[in-house]
């Protein structure tokens, strides 16, 4: 009898062990599909932004980043930026 008991132990935790490997493997896959939404999230929000600067400066888009970068680098040093992005971060916070 005591080696029933003993193999039912063994039985008992060979299933706990496979029921715990399932579980890692379930979280294993949530947190790909969170990464991947993330990443989806990022890229839409890029692409959105890219196409509202090339709305507002047509010629941006045949730039490359570097030359971008100057001309926003560029605008922010003008007058009344730094104020304007204020405002702008801050009407964002509330929406």
């Amino acid at each position: 009898m005591p080696m029933d008991k003993k193999e039912d132990l063994l039985k008992q935790r060979d299933e706990a062990k496979k029921e715990a490997a399932q579980y890692e493997n379930q979280v294993k896959i949530l947190l790909n599909k969170q990464r991947d939404a993330e990443r989806h999230a990022r890229n839409h929000r890029l692409i959105v932004h890219g196409a509202i600067m090339e709305g507002v400066f047509p010629f941006t888009a045949s730039m490359d980043g570097e030359a971008i970068k100057a001309f926003l680098i560029d605008l922010s040093r003008l007058p009344g930026a730094t104020e304007a992005a204020e405002k702008a971060q801050n009407a964002g916070d509330e929406g």
